[in-house]
């Protein structure tokens, strides 16, 4: 008997460019061996070199595909990105409260690499009131999180540990806080649950392939969540994925700009 292939759901907006959100998600899933299912929360036009148009259904429809999952298909993760407006941030909290899904992952998108608002600013409040304490773990990078504590943006890590102390006091069961912006030769990101704190470190790949890493180590935390006991032995395996994919990712040839993960490194291309 093989073992059984769970089902794992990303609440995002959609990248027709391949290398973020809807898309970057399904491909993670896909290379860790779960069944992924989508709800579109916004269509974007973008690319490498940026964000130049968003459209974004009524909530009703999104709340209408959260129920069409929910309703038929037994879902062992949730990964929620890009939620564009209060709308559909109360939308999506209310189908988490409807069908308490299991092991719900939240990347708290507010704005894209190249400086795109993803997330309006009058819904970073309902962000923080409804799916903060719905969340089993959220994934800010600092800008993120100075935004949810209406604070400046943490510059070291004594600073960003202080910080995901009280992200967890506004609600959210456990934070992973990722460290990326601080610079240096590596990426330091904290981990804090209710069991303490850990650190994790990785070096600083040197490719400019860079678009969709929050998308992706997001959606691997909830694909591998259910296959691991806890938090830090999932981060440990989703960053060791996504330092791979990072690391891989000089073998596309996808656009001008900053380029997409490769998410299949494992599989292709093969060499003769």
């Amino acid at each position: 008997m093989s073992a059984r292939i769970l089902n794992v759901l990303t609440i995002a907006g959609s990248d027709p460019s391949g290398g973020a959100g809807i898309q970057a998600d399904l491909k993670t899933f896909s290379a860790l061996g779960v069944y992924g299912m989508s709800a579109i929360t916004a269509l974007t036009a973008q690319n490498t070199l940026g964000v130049s148009a968003v459209h974004v259904p009524p909530s009703t429809f999104v709340s209408a595909q959260l129920d069409a999952v929910f309703g038929d298909i037994e879902c062992a993760a949730v990964k929620i990105g890009m939620l564009a407006n209060a709308d559909i941030v109360r939308a999506v909290a209310q189908a988490l409260r409807r069908y308490r899904p299991c092991h719900v992952v939240l990347d708290t998108v507010m704005v894209s690499k190249n400086g795109h608002a993803l997330l309006a600013p009058e819904a970073v409040e309902a962000l923080r009131r409804e799916l903060l304490p719905l969340a089993d773990l959220i994934t800010p990078n600092l800008p993120e999180a100075a935004v949810l504590l209406d604070q400046q943006a943490a510059t070291d890590e004594a600073a960003m540990a202080t910080q995901a102390q009280a992200l967890r006091g506004l609600g959210a069961r456990n934070v992973l806080l990722k460290g990326g912006h601080l610079g240096g030769v590596n990426s330091p990101d904290w981990l804090l649950t209710e069991q303490g704190s850990e650190r994790f470190d990785a070096p600083r790949l040197p490719t400019r392939n860079t678009h969709g890493t929050g998308c992706t180590l997001s959606a691997a935390l909830a694909a591998l969540r259910p296959q691991h006991d806890d938090w830090p032995d999932t981060v440990r395996a989703a960053k060791q994925y996504l330092s791979q994919a990072l690391g891989s990712s000089d073998a596309l040839q996808v656009g001008h700009g900053i380029g997409p993960l490769h998410h299949f490194h494992a599989w292709w291309p093969r060499q003769s």
